[in-house]
């Protein structure tokens, strides 16, 4: 991995706290807004997303090089994140574990949603290939994290009674037809499964690192 770039300490500014303290590390910004504009979303949510890893990493005890890192440091990053999530999960111990829609308050933990971590190992694993990663050497493709998300994704369908099983479409009734060959025509495979990536229909709200 010696082609690997490390992170840049002039990266655009995002606050996180620090591994050690209360206090919180910015990332200093010395690169104009206008060099972001252009950029899609998805492009900059994966540099924020980006930035903040290597902050954490930075912040970490001791700091760790990206070259370093591994699949298990990216379960401690993933676990650190659970303190800002904003998705209540159900103990088994609370009466409202597997109700989607709790008729009152409860106190159990707030976390991270599982769509909202899978999205994020998605743009850092695309984001640590973009710079110079080798594909077998990416921490955020190791089998670990890959059975981390998966984990949480059981875990948190249960305590919150929602599946995340893709959705397939009901076809649409048929017409009427007076040629009877196109009735008994069968339909494109696009018209019964939805084929597209859209994280099991769940709505994706970007991370929120204060």
């Amino acid at each position: 991995m010696d082609s690997l770039q490390e992170f840049d300490s002039t990266s655009i500014a995002l606050p996180l706290t620090s591994t050690t303290g209360n206090t919180t590390a910015t990332v200093a910004s010395s690169s104009p807004i206008s060099s972001t504009s252009n950029l899609s979303r998805y492009e900059n949510q994966k540099r924020r997303d980006w930035n903040t890893f290597g902050q954490y990493l930075r912040n970490h005890r001791p700091p760790l090089s990206l070259s370093r890192c591994s699949g298990a440091h990216v379960l401690e990053f993933l676990r650190y994140l659970d303190q800002f999530g904003k998705t209540k999960v159900h103990t088994q111990l609370c009466p409202f574990f597997g109700h989607p829609n709790p008729p009152a308050p409860c106190p159990c933990p707030l976390r991270q949603a599982w769509g909202s971590l899978d999205a994020l190992i998605g743009r850092l694993r695309a984001a640590f290939e973009e710079h110079g990663g080798k594909p077998e050497n990416n921490p955020f493709g190791a089998r670990a994290v890959r059975l981390y998300l998966r984990e949480v994704r059981d875990s948190q369908s249960k305590a919150r009674g929602i599946s995340y099983e893709k959705k397939k479409r009901k076809r649409p009734p048929h017409q009427q037809q007076q040629n009877p060959a196109l009735v008994m025509a069968p339909p494109p495979a696009s018209a019964t499964t939805d084929t597209s990536d859209d994280h099991d229909g769940m709505d994706m709200p970007e991370l929120v690192y204060t």
